[in-house]
C-alpha cells in the first residue's frame, strides 16, 4: 500500500459542508480522499441541466439550495425536506451520464451520512414509497467505469446498511461480498484501502460477520502468513501486541477442532515460533503479550510434535507459500497422499491452481506445477479432475514463460497430464532446468 501514499502540501478535510487545514499530525490522504477533496471543491452548472430538460425545476432549486447552503442551515434543510433530499439525489444519479457530476453528487450523500450518521433515515423513508431498500441505487453503480465513483458509491452503501435498523439481505450481501473480494485480490487496485475500511465498518455486525463467513469470506490462512510478515518485521510494542492478541483468537475460538489444528499448523508454516522466541528474548513489560507468547509457544510446540507430512504439506499449500519441502519431490508421500488432493472438494488441488492463475513468484509456479503433475502421475482420473477445474490450460501456459524452471515444470507437467508412460519423462525433455 505504501505506492498509494504521497506527501501533500495544503492538505483539507471536510468538516460539515466547508473544509478546513488538516492537522499536522495526520496520516497523508490515501488515493481516494485526495480525489474526494477535489470533488469537493468542483462547481456543477445546475441551470444547464434544467436547460437540457435533464433534471425538473423543482430538483434544480432543491440542489441549487442544497449546494449553496452553509453547515447549519444544511441541516435545517435536510430535517425539513428529508424524503425530497434523498428523492432528488437518487433521481439526479440516475438519470445524469457525465461523471464529475455524479462524483460530486455522491460525496454530497457520503459526507451528508458521516457528518450525521442518523440522516441514513431519510433514505430508508424514501426506500419504503418506492419499495425497495435504501441501498439498491448504489449497490448498481458498482459496476460504473469510473473507479472513484464505485468506490463512493461502495462507501454510501456500508453506511446504509450499518447506520440504519434494517439489515441487508442475503442477496444483496452476496452481490457486495463478491465485488469486495474481487477488489481485493485485483493486481494494482490502488483503492483497496477504501474497500478494506467498508469491509471493516460491516464486520463490526455479527450478523454482517456470520454472512461474510458463509459467502466464503477471506479464508484465515491466508491472513496469517501476511500478519507473520508483519510480525518479524515490526518493532513497534503495540502491532505485536494486536497481532499475538489475533493468533491467540485464531487458536482458542474457533469451536472445531479441526479449524484450530488448521490455524496452528499454518502458523509454524510461516515461522511464527521463531518469531516468538525473538519476541520471548527482548524486554517486554506489557503481562498481555508475555501470556500471549507462552499461550502460543505451548500450543504450536504441541501441534509440531503431533504433525504428519501431509499435515505439513497442507498448511505450507494453505500458505500459498510453495517451496522444494522435501515432501515435494517424495515418492513414497505422493503415493501415501496424492489422493487426499480430493478431499473437502478438491481443497488443496483448487489451491495449486488458483497459484498457478495468481501468483507472480516463479518458485510457487513451479512448485505449484510440479505437485499437480504428481496429483495426475498417482492419481488414475487425475487429468479429468485437472482439466475440470481448469488447470490443464494454465500449465501449459507457462510452457512459454520466461523463466526457464518454470518451463521446465510446466513441460513435465503437461506431458503427465497428456500421456500414461510417464517414468521417464524427466530424462526426454528438451529443456534443462537451471538451479
Amino acid at each position: 500500500m505504501s505506492g498509494i501514499y504521497e506527501h501533500l502540501q495544503n492538505e483539507t478535510e471536510p468538516n460539515g459542508r466547508g473544509l478546513v487545514p488538516r492537522p499536522a499530525d495526520l496520516p497523508p490522504l490515501n488515493l481516494f480522499e485526495r480525489e474526494a477533496s477535489g470533488v469537493r471543491n468542483h462547481t456543477v452548472n445546475w441551470q444547464s441541466y434544467v436547460q437540457g430538460q435533464m433534471i425538473s425545476q423543482e430538483e434544480f432549486m432543491f440542489i441549487r439550495d442544497y449546494d449553496n447552503s452553509s453547515s447549519e442551515r444544511l441541516d435545517s434543510l435536510i430535517q425539513a425536506n428529508g424524503p425530497q433530499c434523498a428523492k432528488v439525489m437518487i433521481r439526479l444519479i440516475g438519470r445524469i451520464a457525465k461523471e464529475m457530476t455524479v462524483r460530486y453528487i455522491l460525496t454530497l450523500i457520503d459526507d451528508m451520512l458521516k457528518e450525521k450518521p442518523e440522516r441514513v433515515n431519510i433514505f430508508v423513508e424514501h426506500g419504503k414509497k418506492t419499495k425497495t431498500s435504501p441501498w439498491v441505487p448504489f449497490l448498481n453503480l458498482l459496476n460504473r467505469e469510473d473507479k472513484f465513483a464505485v468506490n463512493q458509491a461502495s462507501r454510501i452503501v456500508t453506511k446504509l446498511a450499518c447506520y440504519g435498523k434494517e439489515r441487508m439481505g442475503a442477496s444483496d450481501l452476496r452481490f457486495y461480498f463478491g465485488w469486495m473480494r474481487t477488489q481485493f485480490t485485483t493486481s494494482g487496485n490502488e483503492y483497496v484501502q477504501t474497500v478494506a475500511e467498508c469491509l471493516q465498518q460491516l464486520l463490526r455486525l455479527n450478523e454482517y460477520r456470520e454472512a461474510f463467513m458463509e459467502n466464503e469470506g477471506m479464508s484465515v490462512y491466508n491472513i496469517i502468513p501476511v500478519l507473520a510478515d508483519i510480525l518479524s518485521e515490526s518493532v513497534k510494542e503495540k502491532v505485536s501486541r494486536i497481532i499475538l492478541a489475533v493468533f491467540r483468537n485464531l487458536i482458542e475460538k474457533p469451536l472445531e477442532k479441526e479449524v484450530t489444528q488448521e490455524n496452528a499448523l499454518t502458523m509454524i508454516q510461516c515461522k511464527v515460533v521463531k518469531h516468538l522466541e525473538v519476541l520471548e528474548g527482548q524486554k517486554i513489560e506489557d503481562e498481555d503479550i508475555s501470556e500471549d507468547i507462552e499461550m502460543l509457544q505451548e500450543t504450536l510446540h504441541n501441534s509440531m510434535h503431533d504433525l504428519s507430512s501431509f499435515d505439513e504439506y497442507s498448511s505450507e499449500v494453505k500458505s500459498g507459500r510453495l517451496e522444494w519441502s522435501p515432501v515435494h519431490k517424495s515418492e513414497k508421500f505422493w503415493r501415501e497422499n496424492a489422493l487426499r488432493l480430493n478431499e473437502k472438494n478438491y481443497e488443496l488441488l483448487k489451491i495449486l491452481i488458483r497459484l498457478l492463475e495468481s501468483s507472480q513468484d516463479p518458485l510457487v509456479l513451479c512448485v505449484s506445477a510440479h505437485d499437480i503433475g504428481e496429483y495426475v502421475r498417482h492419481y488414475p482420473r487425475g487429468k479429468n479432475v485437472v482439466e475440470q477445474l481448469g488447470g490443464k490450460q494454465l500449465v501449459m501456459q507457462y510452457m512459454g514463460h520466461e523463466d526457464p524452471n518454470v518451463r521446465y515444470e510446466a513441460l513435465l507437467a503437461v506431458q503427465k497430464l497428456m500421456v500414461h508412460n510417464w517414468e521417464y519423462l524427466g530424462k526426454q525433455l528438451p529443456v534443462q532446468k537451471e538451479g
